[in-house]
């Protein structure tokens, strides 16, 4: 089950077992042979056992807040604009994750989640520095291919043929009702059920346009340019004027569902709602918060904290003046202001809570959904980025026989 529990606050996601859904039913291909086998998405990526308080030695509940007394406090003349401004939307937002959090931690713990303890965890396997983005940045060199003008129709997944895949210049489709295990670029990656694919940089985006699919739902989670991106180098982040041009209208339908992840800093969450979100003729209709929690139902950073926040920010916007579709009644359903997405993150850099669940309600059904700037792959959408294939890499899950006892455990 991956909403573990739901209130009028938001919900709480178990991002592990959501994974382990799709991949349910799986086939291992090895040249034109295959065999049926189990991926589990290996359980210690989500196992945060320990909050990160530097300052203090105990641990805090999600329902208090966490402010420390060694730090000193710098008067508010100290700040710049930006600090004053985070501080100012911490302020607002603050006491709606506090009361939110602590219900939802709650109910979550009556139904036997969130009570896992501990103090340390295992690390997840780290694979070395993602070469996707860098082999994309190859390919944007070469001269665009016959395939990027033809009809837009994916090439299918199927693992006699993964070798002469084209994964840069076309979609790449599994149509199968299972996942599929199979070499890509001399590597074995995890493909959901359904799933359709790009594995390009915004400069060739033609594949997708090429398909000519509207979408009722589209998630954008951004590479915003920010210091700690610049230091650390994990990926390339894209000026805020290329966002701009991104063929949102191109790709969204009349009454598309857009949510767009956004980093803590409000001059970004300014310019999603008052020029990007316009520039493609939206309107930004919510603000949502993830907030991350470890195993045991605690703030993974103290709330309080002037370095990092245990909470992210989601806008969301529509194309249309219905707020969005109720599944089966075809009724308006209002979209509602800070719902909190609660859930253990996951210990690899950058991976984000699956939406698909909470986000259903406020779409039409069977929906089509697209992500974009997507790490990874999720059954029956359409993913583009140029790293969307880094966490279906098989060393993030394990793969048994269909039948190993060991699957089960």
């Amino acid at each position: 089950m991956a909403v573990v529990a739901e209130g009028a606050a938001g919900w709480v996601l178990d991002t592990s077992s959501l994974l382990d859904q799709s991949y349910s039913r799986c086939i291992r291909w090895a040249g034109a042979h295959k065999t049926a086998v189990t991926c589990r998405c290996k359980s210690h990526c989500f196992q945060t056992l320990r909050s990160h308080f530097k300052d203090t030695g105990d641990a805090v509940s999600a329902g208090e807040a966490v402010t420390s007394n060694k730090k000193r406090k710098r008067k508010r003349t100290d700040f710049n604009q930006g600090e004053i401004d985070i501080q100012a939307f911490h302020d607002k937002v603050r006491p709606i994750i506090l009361d939110g959090t602590e219900a939802l931690v709650e109910s979550a713990r009556a139904r036997g989640c969130l009570t896992t303890a501990g103090e340390t965890t295992k690390d997840c396997v780290l694979l070395p520095e993602c070469g996707l983005s860098a082999l994309c940045e190859m390919a944007t060199q070469l001269p665009p291919t016959d395939a990027e003008e033809q009809d837009g129709l994916p090439q299918i997944l199927e693992g006699g043929s993964t070798v002469n895949l084209d994964l840069f210049s076309r979609m790449t489709e599994n149509k199968s009702d299972s996942a599929a295990v199979v070499t890509l670029m001399g590597e074995e990656y995890v493909v959901p059920a359904k799933s359709t694919f790009l594995l390009s940089d915004i400069s060739r985006l033609q594949p997708l346009l090429s398909c000519k699919a509207k979408y009722d739902l589209v998630v954008i989670d951004p590479p915003w340019e920010n210091k700690s991106v610049k230091r650390s180098r994990r990926y390339n982040a894209l000026p805020s004027s290329q966002l701009k041009k991104l063929p949102i209208p191109l790709l969204a339908s009349s009454d598309c569902l857009l949510v767009t992840w956004v980093t803590n800093k409000p001059s970004h969450l300014r310019f999603v709602r008052h020029e990007l979100y316009p520039q493609w003729g939206a309107e930004a209709v919510a603000e949502w918060l993830w907030v991350k929690v470890t195993a045991s139902g605690q703030f993974v950073f103290p709330l309080d904290s002037q370095h990092k926040k245990p909470y992210e920010v989601l806008v969301l916007g529509k194309f249309s003046s219905n707020s969005s579709l109720s599944e089966g009644s075809g009724e308006s359903l209002p979209i509602e202001d800070h719902r909190l997405i609660i859930s253990v993150p996951s210990t690899l850099h950058s991976q984000k809570p699956q939406l698909s669940e909470v986000l259903k309600p406020f779409i039409r059904p069977n929906a089509k959904c697209l992500e974009l700037f997507a790490r990874n792959l999720l059954p029956g959408w359409t993913s583009w980025g140029n790293e969307v294939l880094k966490f279906q890499h098989a060393s993030y899950f394990t793969v048994t026989p269909a039948d190993d006892k060991a699957s089960s455990t």
